[in-house]
């Protein structure tokens, strides 16, 4: 009976030593995707189907904008410096938007550092965490909210949003290590497997 408890005792550690070791790389893998992406995030004034479509609107101006000033950035730091530089024409383009639709929200635009739930994009996935990103915030912004990647590029590709195409495999590829790739795509796998058990 001792010798029973006592290796229950030593699976149990085992595993939570396994679970632990699990969480800390996941971790770090999250930290390190964090250290090359930058996001775009644009919450609603509310959950009324008017704010909502008026959400998307503002999304695709200020991407449309966006894009072509991020054309040449190769990477993170310089895709925040590019969008730092530009703040006050994105609070433009996306007050012009909310003025046409006929609403007097305030519009803000800003970079901030912001907890992000896990994303699937296609058969790429990025892990719950913390990310640099451009926020902006219409009115209240108490809606739901829409968020994707900006570099890489994960977001914009013939005005199709989250479409991930060949050139922006090739652009993740070549930001990415090979672990940190495998992983992206890894984690598709996962997902479907569980969908469906």
């Amino acid at each position: 009976m001792y010798a029973k408890r006592k290796s229950i005792r030593i699976v149990a550690g085992l595993l939570i030593v396994g679970l632990l070791v699990l969480i800390g790389q996941s971790r770090h893998l999250q930290e390190d995707y964090a250290s090359e992406v930058f996001r775009f995030h644009v919450i609603a004034n509310s959950d009324t189907e008017e704010d909502q479509a008026l959400k998307l609107q503002v999304r695709d101006q200020v991407g449309a904008y966006v894009s072509g000033l991020l054309a040449t950035a190769s990477d993170k730091k310089e895709t925040e410096s590019i969008i730092r530089a530009h703040l006050k024409e994105i609070e433009k383009v996306a007050g012009q938007e909310i003025a046409k639709e006929g609403y007097t929200y305030p519009v803000t635009a800003a970079i901030e550092d912001v907890d992000f739930p896990e994303k699937f994009y296609g058969i790429y996935h990025l892990p719950a965490g913390n990310y640099t990103s451009l926020q902006v915030r219409i009115g209240q912004a108490q809606g739901k909210n829409w968020w994707c990647v900006m570099y890489p590029n994960m977001c914009f590709r013939d005005n199709t949003y989250e479409v991930v195409g060949e050139d922006e495999k090739e652009q993740m590829y070549q930001v990415f290590t090979l672990y940190q790739y495998k992983k992206l795509i890894e984690s598709e796998d996962k997902q479907i497997r569980f969908r469906y058990l």
